[in-house]
């Protein structure tokens, strides 16, 4: 390449030689063929410790932009199946919740049905119970009534009679008055 460049700056030189420009502008050959090697050499350096380290920088950037990216690409993908998968989460469990709701209000509806028909029964039983005892507390009633009755059945014969009975009498009256009251 240096030998190129040489060769077109010698024959650049000899046609301006021939055309008289180099005269006319006062170019000196040799200076131009040295300012053409220091270009070069500078070219050189140049190209060497700066402008290759730099595009070799550059190249490690895009590498790193673009992994960056595809990084992105990946997680945003990533968060997209992670967004879905809560979602799914959060549907099940809204199932789940549901289920569970469900079977507490039926459980909460048969523990009640079962307390109130407990509750009548024990009603029921505790009404029967009642009705045993005003039965038994009206025929005690009614023993004591006849018993009366009978008393004053035998106390009212006596003063009719005007004369006193005896206690086989007062048995008899008083068998007579209660199976007459029974038969009421």
């Amino acid at each position: 390449m240096l030998t190129t460049l040489l060769l077109a700056a010698t024959d650049a030189h000899a046609a301006a030689a021939e055309a008289g420009l180099a005269e006319k502008f006062g170019i000196e050959p040799k200076y131009v063929v040295m300012q053409v090697i220091s270009f070069l050499i500078l070219f050189g350096v140049l190209y060497k410790f700066a402008i290759k380290p730099t595009i070799v920088t550059m190249e490690e950037r895009n590498k790193k932009i673009d992994d960056g990216l595809k990084y992105a690409a990946e997680m945003q993908a990533k968060l997209a199946a992670a967004q879905q998968e809560s979602a799914g989460i959060l549907k099940n469990a809204s199932l789940e919740a549901q289920k569970i709701v469900d079977e507490a209000r039926k459980a909460a509806k048969d523990f009640g049905d079962r307390q109130q028909a407990e509750a009548l029964a024990r009603a029921a039983d505790l009404l029967a119970k009642a009705q045993q005892a005003i039965e038994l507390e009206h025929k005690k009633m009614l023993n004591e009534a006849r018993s009366e009755i009978a008393r004053l059945v035998v106390a009212t014969t006596e003063r009719v009679l005007a004369k006193r009975l005896s206690d086989a009498d007062r048995a008899a009256y008083n068998d007579t008055a209660t199976k007459e009251l029974t038969t009421v």
